[in-house]
């Protein structure tokens, strides 16, 4: 009797634990949107924790549970003691999220980077060589390697000023993106003004002219297939240098998180949002989780597009738009489709509104700073499209 209530014991905190990892590991997918949060370069190393600690053992002839599908574990009851298991799962509930960062202003007279002493130095961030880059390269586009590790060749750059779009934040240069990336934003802007009578959209970071790792702001937008878009609409005049700088977006959730601020968030914002995920190129949308709670609630008719609006810490003030790797991008390497599932079940958002997300504890040592990637370590392609002739402004 009490061998059967140790293993009854066992196998439940092991299905905690399985259910856990796996939640971690498709948050660990989603995180290569990583945008300034320490939690992302948190998240696979307590995957890979909770993997090493409940690892799957063979099955034996006595004792064995096969768990259920969420756990996807096979555990023998003498491999592993649950006192081993019970902290390691604590320490997974402790995946730390801040609220949104406050927005970066620009600068109306942008200071050019110092050259660097040695660029040929293989302990250089990658970063500190993409960023010095003013221009594309030559040639027609090509993408190369992940969202957060890869670059962009012959990038096209979104125009300042159109009808329906003004560019933000000039002075970070980052308005590269991929030419299926640029015509998507202007199509987007011609329907935010037809179908939400928004006079048009802000564009905010797409990517550097050759893509790569930025020196602040993001760990994705390095291929130009993702693109940020402000939830606040475009102003009915052209917006002044000083205003594209320092302008600030305006917050879509209300200050307790757990849903949006009727007064700013609108049925239009629900119909823009809807434009950007029909768009058949578009893989995934991350807003915070409280404007994927109010579009559950709010949209009518075909809602299969909801299956693409994911959400992610911050995100209040902009969307993330991500795009499918092109057609015959054969050195892209995109992401796994998601679920075709709305994503609008309670326990979808169980999580993301729980107390140790809404209102987290700081750690008790802060995380390490990790190391920035080095050219080496991204794909050898990138040395090419960095050291190519630039192409005409």
């Amino acid at each position: 009797m009490q061998s059967g209530k140790r293993t009854s014991f066992r196998a439940r905190i092991l299905v905690n634990a399985g259910q856990r990892y796996r939640a971690v590991k498709n948050r660990a997918a989603e995180a290569e949107n990583c945008d300034s949060f320490p939690i992302c370069r948190l998240l696979e190393r307590r995957c890979c924790e909770l993997a090493a600690a409940v690892r799957p053992m063979r099955r034996g002839p006595t004792e064995s549970l096969i768990l259920n599908p969420d756990a996807m574990l096979v555990y023998k009851s003498a491999s592993m003691s649950p006192r081993r298991i019970v902290p390691l799962l604590l320490v997974m509930t402790f995946l730390t999220a801040s609220g949104a960062l406050a927005q970066d202003k620009g600068s109306v007279n942008p200071k050019p980077l110092p050259p660097l002493a040695n660029p040929a130095d293989p302990k250089v961030g990658a970063k500190e060589l993409f960023a010095r880059k003013l221009l594309p390269s030559t040639g027609p586009a090509h993408v190369i390697g992940s969202y957060v590790k890869g670059c962009i060749g012959g990038a096209e750059q979104m125009p300042l000023n159109g009808d329906t779009w003004q560019v933000m934040r000039l002075s970070r240069n980052r308005n590269y993106g991929h030419p299926d990336m640029i015509a998507l934003i202007k199509r987007l802007a011609a329907k935010a003004h037809k179908d939400a009578g928004w006079p048009g959209i802000l564009v905010g970071d797409i990517g550097q002219p050759r893509g790569g790792p930025a020196l602040s702001g993001h760990a994705s937008h390095q291929i130009g297939l993702d693109a940020d878009i402000w939830l606040t609409p475009m102003p009915d005049h052209r917006l002044s240098r000083e205003e594209r700088e320092e302008m600030s977006a305006v917050m879509m959730v209300r200050e307790d998180r757990l849903d949006i601020d009727p007064k700013v968030f609108t049925p239009s914002h629900v119909l823009v949002l809807r434009d950007a995920a029909q768009e058949p190129a578009v893989q995934r949308i991350f807003v915070n989780p409280a404007i994927k709670k109010a579009l559950c609630r709010e949209a009518k008719g075909d809602r299969s597009w909801l299956s693409k609006i994911r959400p992610w810490w911050g995100h209040d003030y902009h969307f993330h738009i991500r795009m499918r790797c092109p057609a015959g991008s054969g050195e892209c390497q995109g992401q796994p489709s998601q679920s075709e599932d709305e994503g609008c079940k309670p326990s979808d958002f169980a999580y993301w509104f729980s107390e140790g997300v809404l209102h987290p504890k700081p750690p008790t040592e802060p995380p390490k700073p990790k190391p920035p990637m080095t050219l080496a370590q991204m794909p050898a392609a990138c040395k090419t499209v960095l050291h190519a002739p630039n192409a005409k402004p």
